[in-house]
């Protein structure tokens, strides 16, 4: 009984507080971390706690106050908790849906060092920190976010040179973890030393802060740093909502003050089984963005990802049905989005279906493999298939 008291208690506190107001430094410390301060505000009755705390041991738990704000309480297979407390389902290593992964993208095979990865010839990701605001349950790079690592940058000043140093590199994404989880200052100097690199056109910071923290961008001196930023070279901040009810008032003024700067926010999101797989989720989705001006960029195959696939990974035959009814029913921008299979050789479009196969063009290819950028590639859909390398290959015939 005192359990639900103080769960009631606390859910009536968070209901009733004004999150722009706080400092986002400050709020930060309240952030869920551990299984006991996750039961004084959600029912875990129906799962196994020793095997929740089995799983935060591997993959840690972080959840903030707002975020947490926004699940339904009642409802045990809310998505929005889906997507942020840790399920018994993270335990499964193998099942029926195929082998997993640490690392499907192949992000090892591109580490230049000190936090770069340079997997196309033109574009440098550099992991700027392993910490988010929200340590996201389906999070393709589990293995490093929320725990010490070598892939994540020691001097960006570093970073920044091997980029200069590399004229090929026409853009770079600062990623992480969550960037804007740095200090302001910090974010100015690496913005600094990118913005005089000459062959440098763009930068992207890619951060779902909007969605589960959106106080970040409540702080004046952040915006103006991006604004003037913006100014030299052109920013982007690519970010991942996956469910219409994290489209909040909020979110929406984050957004509002982000595109305030001149910058574009595109949407990364990624079709996740009990979350958003759904015709009409997905339709909600897009032309929600599209309302408070975030375009429609990606959906995203859930990666075959340790502790991640065999609960979140939406079988292919499934997912390009899903798509192809949901833009039936979008308008031209809302439909904009390519459906992406983010490979370890490269980037793959999932164009659609013919017949029983899938048909895929690739987007981008690794250095050295040039002549493999947009071709076209066919398998045949099985009805479990989650990944390339589950389909076999065919022809078109």
């Amino acid at each position: 009984m005192f359990d639900i008291a103080q769960q009631i208690y606390r859910s009536l506190d968070l209901q009733q507080t004004d999150w722009a107001q706080l400092d986002w430094q400050e709020e930060l410390q309240n952030n869920i971390t551990d299984i006991d301060g996750l039961k004084s505000y959600l029912d875990l009755s129906f799962d196994d706690e020793d095997n929740l705390r089995k799983v935060v041991k591997e993959h840690p738990l972080n959840i903030p106050r707002y975020y947490l704000n926004l699940i339904n309480r009642d409802d045990p297979h809310d998505p929005i908790r889906k997507l942020c407390v840790p399920g018994s389902e993270e335990l499964v290593v193998a099942g029926a849906m195929g082998e997993t992964t640490k690392d499907p993208y192949g992000d090892d095979k591109h580490d230049k060092g000190n936090g770069v990865l340079h997997k196309y010839s033109y574009t440098a990701l550099v992991v700027a920190t392993e910490y988010c605001a929200m340590y996201c349950r389906h999070c393709f790079r589990k293995r490093m976010v929320g725990l010490p690592n070598e892939q994540t940058v020691k001097n960006f000043q570093g970073a920044a040179e091997y980029i200069a140093r590399n004229p090929q590199i026409s853009n770079v994404v600062i990623s992480g973890g969550d960037p804007f989880m740095l200090p302001t200052e910090t974010l100015r100097k690496m913005l600094d030393a990118l913005k005089e690199i000459p062959h440098l056109k763009f930068v992207r910071i890619g951060s779902r802060a909007p969605v589960v923290y959106p106080i970040r961008f409540f702080e004046d001196e952040l915006i103006e740093v991006l604004a003037e930023f913006n100014q030299h070279k052109t920013l982007f901040v690519p970010t991942h909502f996956n469910h219409p009810d994290e489209i909040t008032p909020l979110a929406t003024e984050g957004i509002k003050r982000l595109r305030s700067a001149g910058i574009t926010v595109n949407n990364q999101a990624v079709l996740l089984s009990g979350v958003n797989d759904d015709v009409d989720i997905l339709v909600e989705l897009m032309n929600g963005l599209l309302e408070i001006g975030v375009n429609p960029y990606y959906l995203y195959q859930c990666m075959p990802v340790e502790r991640v696939r065999h609960h979140f990974q939406v079988p292919l035959k499934k997912g390009v049905e899903l798509v192809d009814a949901a833009r039936q029913q979008m308008d031209g921008y809302a439909k904009r989005f390519k459906f992406i299979i983010g490979h370890d050789i490269g980037k793959l479009e999932i164009c659609g279906q013919f017949e029983d196969k899938l048909i895929l063009k690739q987007l981008h290819a690794r250095p050295g493999h040039e002549e493999e950028s947009s071709r076209i590639l066919v398998r045949q859909l099985t009805e479990d298939g989650g990944w390339l390398d589950d389909l076999p290959e065919v022809g078109i015939g």
